[in-house]
C-alpha cells in the first residue's frame, strides 16, 4: 500500500472574504504570493504525501486553471509567440511532483457529500485524509496517520485549542473599566482543526446529497457508534476565514518566522 490519498475540500464560497473571494475561490487566496492551497499541499508534501484530490465547487475553474498554468504561474519563461517555443529559466526544477485529480463535487454541495462523490478516486485505499482548503498548522502529519492506524477507528479528526480573537475587559461594581488584558485560551475547550483521517468505512455514514454535512449528522453517528476519536494538536493552527485572518497570514509569512512552514 502506498502513502495515503489527501482529499482537499475547497468549493465553499467564502462569503466572510468577500473581499477576496467575489473574484477567486477562498483556496487561491495568496498567503506571500502563494495561494493558502499551495500552502496546504506543501505541508502534506513534506511528510511524503503527493497524491491530492481536489473537491471543487465555486469558482473551480480557477483552481483548474491554475494548476493547468502551474509552470507559467510560477516559472521566468521565455516564448516565440509565432513558434510558440519556449523555455523556463530554471528548468522548472522547483514545481512539486504531485498527482492532482480535480473533481466538480457540485456548486452548492456540503462537506460530507463532496467527500462522498469523490469515493470512486479513492479506489481500494483502506485510508484517506481529509482537510479543508483554507486552514494550515504545523501538524505532524505522520504521527497523526500513526495515530489514526494505532486506534483502528473509522474516523480521526485533529483538535486544536482555538486562539484568542480578542482582548478582556475588567471592570468595578459600578461597570467602569479598570483595565484591558491580553484574551487567554479557555481551558479544555477543542474544536475541529480538520486533517482528518479516514477509514474508507466513512462511506457508510456519508451520502451525495447537497445537504449532506460531515460535521453534523455523519460526524455524530460516528461518536455515538464509538468510531471517531481526535489528534489533539497543541501548537500552531489558523484559518482562513475572514480579511483579518487573511491579513494576520500574511503578516506571519513577512515576518520570515511561520510555524507552517515545515518544508525546506
Amino acid at each position: 500500500m502506498g502513502m495515503p490519498k489527501v482529499v482537499i475540500l475547497c468549493g465553499g464560497m467564502g462569503t466572510r472574504l468577500k473581499e477576496e473571494t467575489e473574484f477567486k475561490p477562498k483556496p487561491l487566496v495568496t498567503v506571500g504570493g502563494y495561494p493558502i492551497l499551495w500552502h496546504i499541499m506543501k505541508i502534506y508534501s513534506h511528510y511524503g504525501y503527493n497524491d491530492f484530490i481536489l473537491c471543487l465547487g465555486y469558482k473551480g475553474d480557477a483552481i483548474k486553471q491554475y494548476f493547468l498554468n502551474y509552470s507559467y504561474l510560477t516559472q521566468d519563461f521565455s516564448i516565440n509567440l509565432k513558434t510558440r517555443d519556449k523555455s523556463f529559466h530554471n528548468g522548472e526544477t522547483n514545481i512539486p511532483d504531485w498527482k492532482i485529480t480535480l473533481v466538480d463535487t457540485g456548486q452548492t454541495s456540503n462537506t460530507g457529500a463532496r467527500i462522498k462523490k469523490i469515493q470512486k478516486y479513492i479506489g481500494d485505499d483502506e485510508h484517506f485524509m481529509v482537510t479543508y482548503g483554507d486552514g494550515v498548522a504545523n501538524v505532524d502529519i505522520n504521527a497523526l496517520y500513526e495515530f489514526h492506524k494505532k486506534h483502528g477507528k473509522v474516523a480521526t479528526v485533529t483538535s486544536i485549542s482555538p486562539p484568542p480573537r480578542w482582548s478582556c475587559l475588567k471592570m468595578d461594581p459600578t461597570s467602569q473599566v479598570t483595565s484591558f488584558s491580553k484574551a487567554e485560551k479557555l481551558p479544555n475547550i477543542w474544536v475541529d482543526g480538520g486533517f482528518f483521517v479516514f477509514h474508507r468505512k466513512v462511506f457508510d455514514y456519508l451520502t451525495d446529497d447537497d445537504d449532506c454535512m460531515l460535521e453534523r449528522e455523519p460526524m455524530h453517528r460516528l461518536m455515538s457508534d464509538g468510531k471517531l476519536m481526535t489528534y489533539q494538536h497543541q501548537d500552531f493552527w489558523q484559518c482562513m476565514d475572514t480579511y483579518r485572518d487573511f491579513e494576520y497570514l500574511n503578516e506571519i509569512w513577512k515576518s520570515g518566522s511561520v510555524p507552517w512552514k515545515v518544508w525546506k
